[in-house]
């Protein structure tokens, strides 16, 4: 892989900001195309440290890896992100997602029906992106001649794709049907993206598109350390998270439910320290490396390229390590 094709970066709130827009820099100075910033739990925003990594940076993409549809309302997220592509013209992406439990029910969000929910945000959020003024009344937008009011400035169409985070095979459908792109899941093993391929081609059938005109970018932990040990015993920690706490991905994983279920024993949500480091004894090597590029640059990078093989087009990367430089220089297009 190195160097070869088409590569970004991930950063979720492991860094901090200032030092993501370090990380943001060097991406772009090694041919990255993209960094997408993550919006997961409740620890950092997105739209915030994308327009510092913008404000820092020139040629590379800036997207959210994703935001959700259930808490911002259409007309507030379409000139969010107008307003950043006032900031970095044509390098904005919007990547929009369905979220999650249990943290929507947490904080009050029902998540009824998804996939019509995600309809609905696209459609308006795109035409609202292109300056029309627009009056919608479905199941879950309701909007009423509206439009980005922008008074002073450019009132040109903004080009800002849209990007769907999917996992499951409807809303991976939904994808290929309605999205400019999808932000493939990380956690997942190569055969994942193979099928997920397949349902994004059933949908983009439905809208008179080949499956190649849907972009198809995939989050991939990429654990890489000089030391193979401290590489996969950085992993197996992530992993041992997502496998009590985000079962679903897990399960289209491939992950055995006996490993999920035992995991799942040991956990509380949110898990504390020692229930993880408790539950990691029991995921092995080989588990981690079903469904994450870990252990050495050259180990990393074969894994990658099975997952672009598989059908990802752009491999964004999640640095577990704290040498991010690292991990960028082994993807870098300057590698021979």
């Amino acid at each position: 892989m190195g160097g070869r094709g088409r590569v970004a970066l991930y950063l979720q709130d492991k860094h901090p900001i200032r030092d993501g827009m370090e990380y943001a820099r060097l991406a772009e100075q090694h041919g990255f195309e993209a960094v997408w910033q993550a919006e997961s739990r409740l620890v950092r925003e997105a739209t915030v440290p994308m327009a510092a990594y913008a404000a820092v940076t020139s040629r590379i993409k800036v997207g959210s890896g994703v935001i959700n549809t259930w808490t911002r309302n259409v007309g507030l997220m379409a000139a969010t992100f107008a307003t950043l592509d006032d900031l970095a013209p044509g390098r904005i992406i919007l990547g929009l997602g369905a979220w999650w439990e249990p943290l929507a029910a947490k904080v009050g969000v029902d998540r009824r029906r998804p996939l019509v929910a995600m309809r609905e945000v696209v459609a308006v959020t795109r035409r609202l992106l292109a300056m029309e003024r627009v009056t919608f009344h479905g199941e879950f937008v309701n909007v009423t001649d509206i439009e980005i009011d922008i008074v002073h400035g450019d009132r040109s169409p903004k080009r800002v794709p849209i990007y769907i985070g999917a996992t499951g095979m409807k809303m991976m459908e939904l994808a290929g049907e309605i999205g400019d792109g999808v932000v493939l899941n990380y956690m997942v093993s190569p055969s994942y993206t193979s099928q997920a391929v397949e349902a994004l081609a059933a949908g983009a059938a439905r809208s008179g598109r080949a499956v190649d005109d849907v972009d198809r970018p995939q989050l991939i932990v990429c654990s890489l350390d000089r030391d193979r040990t401290v590489a996969l015993d950085r992993a197996r920690e992530l992993l041992t998270q997502y496998l009590g706490q985000q079962p679903h991905i897990m399960k289209a994983s491939g992950v055995s439910q006996d490993l999920i279920d035992q995991i799942g024993s040991e956990l509380t949500w949110p898990a504390s320290p020692a229930e993880i480091e408790k539950a990691m004894r029991l995921v092995p090597d080989d588990v981690v490396q079903l469904i994450t590029a870990a252990g050495t640059a050259e180990e990393c990078q074969a894994k990658v390229g099975e997952y672009v093989a598989a059908g990802c087009t752009c491999p964004i990367l999640y640095p577990l390590g704290d040498d991010v430089p690292l991990m960028i220089e082994a993807f870098s297009e300057r590698r021979p």
